[in-house]
């Protein structure tokens, strides 16, 4: 199945379940099952996943809720098993058999035992712990589907932690359980489709920099080039059970494969968001993710039309914004995710235009 991260936590000014009808349709129509609905403890949250169920069953689209863990604590286990309990029943919550799917981001130490009390139905729990911790699950996922150093940054010339790394590392701890690998698209590009003759997981970038504006001052970026095609053909490779895309709309940090006009608050993200549509990395995915659902380990039988998608940076890397760039500023909770200026990583970026070719 092909699942694609929904950030609920920028979408408070949605009215009706009618907002979300054209996400969930666009969505299907490419292949992706379901959204990974992640929360925070907002106090909209509630009334946002009715919504979100809502237009989901109307659909024909599933859904699953996504704890995220930088909003709530690991000691929280009854609350997050009230929050399953309350949503769980909905028609189109995702199960495995009779099991209600939940996932997460991060979470460690989270007591599933104690959540599947509160939570009084039979679950099937797939979270983002750490791969040494995820013995205890049902599943994991590995949300880390950018080359790194190991420590959620950039890679170094010493350390260079391969996406394919972390698929083992969780396939060894898991030991034969289900593994949810990740799809993702994180870049500051614009991206463009050209269609010839006829009018996880992949990662192609991370991109995120905000400074004192946000209580989440954080700035750094991952080199991926071609990565979203690279990680895609990995993917067919690999025919992990599960695979979800990150993001749909996560635009602060780059990764959104939705449109720019899925209605969202601003952040702070518009700064690097605006007029950068990434609808060409979804419709690459298109064929790939009807490769993988068909078993293919090729994604050639798959193509549809003819197409060229390309995608660049249209700033030099070496580009100065000192004069303008808020993140030159101080922050009052500088974090190992902050760094002054230009952003963590941003020496492994190519100044390049990169196409893939589907014909």
């Amino acid at each position: 199945m092909v699942f694609c991260h929904f950030m609920m936590g920028i979408v408070a000014g949605r009215t009706s379940a009618a907002d979300y009808d054209g996400d969930m349709s666009r969505a299907k129509s490419y292949g992706i099952d379901a959204f990974a609905l992640n929360i925070g403890t907002d106090d909209f949250t509630d009334k946002q996943l009715g919504y979100a169920y809502q237009s989901a069953a109307k659909n024909g689209m599933k859904v699953f809720i996504s704890f995220d863990f930088n909003w709530f604590k690991t000691s929280q286990a009854a609350e997050v098993g009230a929050k399953i309990k309350q949503f769980g029943g909905q028609p189109a919550q995702l199960k495995v058999g009779d099991k209600v799917f939940i996932s997460s981001f991060s979470g460690d130490g989270l007591d599933l035992s104690a959540v599947r009390s509160a939570a009084g139905m039979p679950l099937f729990i797939a979270p983002n712990f750490k791969a040494a911790n995820a013995a205890n699950a049902d599943a994991a996922f590995n949300w880390i589907a950018w080359p790194s150093n190991g420590a959620n940054k950039a890679p170094t010339d010493a350390v260079n932690v391969t996406v394919a790394d972390g698929d083992q590392a969780y396939m060894k701890a898991l030991g034969g359980k289900p593994y949810m690998a990740q799809a993702i698209d994180d870049r500051i590009y614009t991206v463009h489709d050209i269609l010839i003759g006829d009018p996880t997981a992949a990662s192609p970038w991370f991109f995120t920099h905000y400074g004192p504006e946000v209580s989440y001052s954080k700035n750094w970026v991952f080199p991926a080039d071609l990565l979203w095609f690279d990680r895609w053909t990995e993917l067919l490779q690999l025919a992990p059970q599960y695979i979800e895309m990150i993001t749909w709309n996560d635009y602060g940090e780059s990764h959104y494969i939705g449109p720019l006009s899925s209605p969202h608050n601003d952040d702070g993200n518009s700064k690097w968001v605006n007029d950068m549509p990434h609808n060409g990395w979804l419709d690459m995915a298109k064929p790939f993710i009807s490769a993988y659902k068909a078993g293919s380990k090729t994604v050639n039988q798959h193509i549809t039309q003819d197409q060229l998608i390309y995608w660049y940076r249209p700033s030099l890397q070496s580009a100065n914004c000192d004069s303008t760039d808020n993140t030159m500023k101080a922050v009052s909770n500088p974090t190992e995710n902050f760094f002054q200026g230009r952003p963590n990583g941003a020496e492994t970026l190519s100044d390049s235009v990169f196409v893939v070719a589907l014909l």
